[in-house]
């Protein structure tokens, strides 16, 4: 993360004097653990699968992408800290232990957000869940127009773009959507030492809809944020971080971008920060396919 943030400029002097504080974010995912880099801010949490309110997480996927938007760092004396580390989350398990879960589960979860967005202050959604393409099209018309409804509430929806590029059209289903901010996954300037780069898998425009997609990108590869294997070790912890690379947790670096901007100016529309956010972005000298508006500039956007 510490890369990460230096590549989409949160290390700037504008950016470090916010952290998303008096912001939540809703994660809809495999679930988040107790890990100390969100000690004190995890303020709901919710169980479609099996039922329950206590914070797990048997896949990780979860517990990382919010720890690329929100984690504080204290673990690592700061060094793995998200983008918005002073965020509360709400998060809900709507992802097995194989990531496997059905669409009945994710429009349960969505009218759960939208049940705590003014008890809680929710004004992001993060949703880097992917669905196959065989998924029935009816079904995925009804989480589109459920996200259309999230969106009409204000709330911000950010979406994965997935990772079935680099063949045209491939972008998630869910990413189709007209109103959800999708996010492809480019590492500029990184090399990644060897490993394949996630500009080489992530879902590619043109879109089914109108809507030009994907609309920006942010990095996605070899992200150290927490591991929910995170285990206290006396004074230390064991196993606190460890590095995924995917759409996935690219999009959760525009979920926090989304938290500082509210942070800095709390009275944005949901339409406002989505064209900031994105009017901002740094051209990659990409077609629009691979790099939408180009890679996310926390600075550029909250310079305005």
């Amino acid at each position: 993360m510490q890369r990460v943030r230096a590549q989409i400029g949160c290390e700037s002097k504008l950016a470090e004097a916010y952290t998303g504080k008096k912001v939540t974010v809703a994660v809809l995912d495999t679930g988040i653990v107790s890990h100390p880099d969100f000690s004190g801010r995890i303020v709901a949490f919710r169980d479609f699968i099996r039922g329950g309110s206590d914070p797990y997480d048997d896949a990780g996927h979860g517990t990382h992408v919010a720890g690329c938007l929100a984690g504080s760092g204290l673990a690592s004396a700061g060094k793995y800290r998200g983008v918005a580390p002073d965020c509360r989350l709400v998060v809900g398990k709507v992802l097995d232990r194989g990531g496997a879960g059905d669409t009945y589960m994710m429009l349960e979860a969505l009218r759960w957000v939208m049940e705590l967005k003014d008890s809680l202050g929710i004004r992001v959604l993060n949703i880097s869940v992917g669905f196959e393409d065989h998924v029935n099209l009816e079904k995925i018309r009804k989480l589109l127009k459920a996200l259309d409804e999230v969106w009409r509430a204000g709330i911000l929806i950010v979406v994965a773009a997935g990772n079935k590029g680099p063949r045209p059209g491939s972008i998630s289903p869910l990413g189709m959507g007209s109103h959800v901010l999708t996010v492809g996954c480019h590492d500029g300037d990184y090399n990644g030492g060897g490993v394949t780069l996630c500009a080489k898998y992530s879902g590619r425009g043109p879109s089914t809809t109108v809507m030009k997609k994907p609309d920006l990108v942010a990095p996605g590869t070899n992200i150290m944020a927490a591991s929910a294997r995170c285990r206290k070790r006396g004074n230390t912890y064991a196993m606190a971080y460890e590095a995924k690379s995917g759409t996935s947790f690219a999009a959760p670096l525009v979920s926090g971008a989304a938290a500082l901007l509210w942070e800095q100016n709390p009275r944005l529309t949901a339409q406002e920060v989505k064209r900031r956010i994105c009017y901002s972005a740094r051209d990659l000298q990409e077609p629009w396919s691979r790099q939408g508006w180009g890679m996310l500039d926390v600075r550029a956007m909250l310079e305005g």
